[in-house]
């Protein structure tokens, strides 16, 4: 690959792991703060808007980077600030805005793909149980204090009782859920 390819690959990278961060943050409001229940089929949406959006900005990003390079052409002088392009720039700003074209260009196209979709939804709901689970484990390591260690046990058990049906256990059902569902489809 050369330089251009490489360059759109890194930001068709960066462009999906800021999309599938959006859809994640949206799966852990939806399910635990809203008390939802995951339905992949629902973020697929989210996904496709989240996308679009880092396309859109790839585009506008390319536009301004034309902008720069017909402002540097045939400018000779030394520049004054870090935008001040001059015509030794042209051909680097070409490069640049062709790369952000490109990046648009493969995220407008995953968009469009109810595959890759799916498969981003599906990683960002494995990100949001990788945050639950883990939050789960610093939890069990703080309060995983013997009930005859802790003073306070009997009067926290309610809460850490509700906490596991209102959190733990919809995310543990939600995952098993989407597992079935998976393996019927398979």
């Amino acid at each position: 690959m050369g330089r251009t390819a490489d360059a759109v690959a890194e930001g068709v990278a960066i462009g999906t792991a800021a999309a599938r961060l959006t859809v994640k943050n949206r799966i852990l409001v939806g399910t635990i703060a809203q008390g939802g229940v995951f339905d992949a089929a629902r973020y697929l949406s989210d996904a496709r808007e989240a996308l679009l959006a880092m396309a859109a900005e790839s585009e506008q990003a390319a536009e301004q980077v034309t902008t720069w390079r017909k402002r540097a052409r045939g400018r000779h002088s030394d520049p004054a600030s870090t935008h001040d392009y001059r015509d030794r720039d042209v051909r680097n700003l070409r490069r640049r805005a062709k790369q952000s074209a490109g990046v648009a260009e493969k995220l407008r196209a995953i968009a469009d793909d109810p595959e890759q979709l799916g498969a981003l939804v599906e990683g960002a709901r494995e990100a949001a149980w990788a945050d639950v689970r883990g939050n789960l484990d610093r939890r069990l390591h703080v309060e995983g204090m013997r009930p005859d260690q802790d003073p306070d046990y009997e009067v926290m058990r309610e809460a850490r009782m509700q906490a596991l049906r209102l959190v733990d256990l919809q995310a543990l059902s939600s995952e098993r859920r989407a597992r079935r569902k998976r393996e019927q489809e398979a």
